[in-house]
């Protein structure tokens, strides 16, 4: 049986903000025994590197004594991986085409760089434009954040797309088994109707029994409220180490994105979420 994800591509800046996305994809591409992709975009353009050569010269040096950095990481680690500098405007598009030519299964990228306004709930711009566009799933981490050992959690929305929840469900229930560790599957109402909660409950008793035929030991639980705090709060409760949300509407347009529900939950919760894409909405 294969992996759950097995074409990772790491996007990294190599800064300070990157060492938990760093550490992990590492971990997992030496968990599952795969190669690592990994991506460092850099901005530049050909008027910048004709105007101001030195410092595009300069540009450049940092970004091969980054990679060198990456390599021997990657070297401890025993991982083998291979590693390219990508030059744009845009450092998210370049994440995004690089993750579409290799036909990546799960990008592993930090959270977000420097605090800003709203920070707490809302992601770095780059970071941001990954998730929103991806072609496929999105790990998403907080420099400080170890790999999962405790319980996976996975949010499921009632009045989503059958494929996203089936979706969610698979990879909940994938990385569960392959880390032999427990599920705990959540859905949010945001009212107190009796035709909210028995759709929730079907939605939580469905993907148990998924789970549990598959050897993995999984409860859930309703919770009413808005959904990204109760998210986070169940998470807390449960001592939850991965969440895994949805991104509705497949490569939606990043102002579909912001303000979302997967969103704040990225930017509240002090771990690793994992923002699941159904294969038919991958490009």
């Amino acid at each position: 049986m294969g992996h759950v994800f097995e074409r990772l591509l790491l996007a990294t800046e190599h800064t300070e903000f990157d060492v938990g996305a760093e550490r992990i994809a590492l971990q997992l591409a030496a968990r599952c025994g795969v190669p690592l992709a990994a991506v460092l975009p850099v901005v530049s353009n050909a008027e910048y590197e004709l105007v101001a050569p030195e410092l595009a010269e300069r540009a450049d040096a940092e970004a091969a004594a980054k990679c060198r950095d990456l390599e021997a990481a990657a070297r401890a680690a025993g991982v083998e991986i291979a590693l390219r500098v990508r030059r744009g405007l845009e450092p998210s598009l370049e994440i995004v085409e690089e993750a579409r030519e290799l036909g990546s299964d799960l990008i592993v990228a930090r959270r977000r760089g420097r605090r800003g306004f709203l920070a707490n709930l809302l992601l770095g711009s780059m970071v941001g434009e990954v998730v929103a566009h991806a072609p496929c799933s999105v790990l998403l981490v907080p420099r400080a954040a170890a790999m999962w050992s405790r319980r996976v959690l996975v949010a499921l929305d009632p009045g989503a797309p059958g494929a996203l929840r089936q979706t969610l469900t698979d990879i909940a229930v994938g990385l569960a088994q392959e880390c032999a560790l427990p599920l705990h599957v959540t859905c949010v109402v945001d009212g107190g109707a009796t035709a909210q909660h028995t759709a929730a409950a079907e939605v939580v008793a469905h993907a148990r029994a998924q789970a549990q035929a598959r050897g993995v030991d999984a409860d859930g639980a309703v919770r009413s409220g808005r959904p990204y705090e109760q998210i986070v709060a169940a998470a807390d409760a449960t001592g939850a180490d991965l969440v895994v949300v949805g991104r509705h509407g497949g490569a939606v347009a990043t102002r579909a994105w912001l303000g979302g529900t997967a969103q704040k939950v990225i930017g509240l919760a002090e771990r690793p979420v994992l923002v699941g894409v159904p294969k038919e909405t991958q490009a």
